[in-house]
């Protein structure tokens, strides 16, 4: 069994990096990107979409979902680890199994998972945990701001379940797909594939690493996380097209690092603004280089 030192272990020391690095960079430098582009954004007449069953045709709204899941199946190889290992921990911290699911299916948040999993076993208050893992989803409220002017066309019945299942790894796959050039006014359909493959998957992962996790002995040490290192620089680097980006990537970064030991994940928060200040700085004197972002028009199921 995995012991309580153990667990606190895998939450102060490898969970900190895996949040405060590889996913905060991709946050800022996309909330940079989206502040670029908001202010050349073109806006067209839409119809809001009242529902998922009619308007469009089924083999284009079919062509955009495939894609979106096509697009976001390599960036499993880094979910898969990180999947398992939570179910081992969660389990080998005296959550029941049942508990364990509930938390993949309902918070659906990894790092915050993994914080809540270390918080119970260091037998933290409720209103520490709950705290501490808002702090944390904190940066959705960026996904948020980056993705309305794509998604604000669409009714609640698109929005409650695209905001629920939204994850790093989709965030980036649909934001960048919402950005390249194209008159899909379906590109939502995309966004939703992407999202499903990688909600299915996750609890997939859990219930492995429940069914595993009398086995695994020291989880935390194996290395596995290393697989999200290498997905989220894969999807990080590419995107990387312009000065204030880059500035925007190496301060938030630099800064993540060297608040790395702050409670509360709050260094979390001052390279966020410190990274979109570097962007908004870098943008001011010398500009972006590349061509404005074009919001899709009216949207058609």
């Amino acid at each position: 069994m995995i012991s309580e030192h153990q667990v606190k272990l895998e939450y102060t020391s490898g969970l900190r990096e895996i949040d405060s690095f590889s996913h905060a960079l991709i946050i800022f430098f996309m909330h940079q990107l989206s502040f670029n582009a908001e202010s050349d954004l073109v806006r067209r007449p839409r119809r809001r979409v009242n529902s998922l069953s009619f308007g469009g045709s089924m083999s284009t709204r079919r062509a955009e979902f495939l894609a979106g899941v096509k697009a976001t199946i390599p960036l499993l190889i880094g979910a898969f680890p990180f999947g398992v290992i939570f179910g081992a921990l969660s389990i080998n911290a005296g959550i029941s199994p049942l508990g364990t699911v509930a938390l993949s299916l309902f918070v659906f948040a990894g790092s915050a998972q993994f914080i809540g999993v270390g918080l119970v076993a260091g037998g933290a208050s409720i209103p520490v945990i709950v705290l501490t893992t808002f702090v944390v989803n904190l940066r959705h409220a960026l996904y948020s701001a980056t993705l309305a002017p794509y998604v604000k066309h669409l009714s609640q019945r698109w929005l409650l379940p695209l905001g629920y299942m939204l994850t790093d790894e989709a965030f980036v796959t649909a934001v960048t797909h919402y950005a390249e050039a194209g008159d899909s006014t379906l590109k939502h359909w995309y966004f939703l594939g992407s999202e499903l493959v990688l909600f299915i998957c996750w609890q997939i992962f859990t219930l492995i690493g429940i069914v595993a996790g009398s086995q695994i002995k020291d989880a935390n040490n194996w290395g596995l996380d290393f697989a999200l290192y290498v997905t989220f620089t894969g999807m990080l680097v590419p995107l990387v097209k312009n000065r204030p980006t880059l500035a925007a990537v190496v301060v938030a970064a630099l800064t993540a690092v060297l608040t790395n030991t702050m409670p509360n994940k709050i260094g979390l928060l001052i390279a966020t603004l410190a990274g979109v200040a570097a962007g908004v700085i870098v943008e001011a004197r010398f500009g972006v280089e590349t061509e404005p972002l074009v919001a899709p028009e009216e949207s058609v199921l």
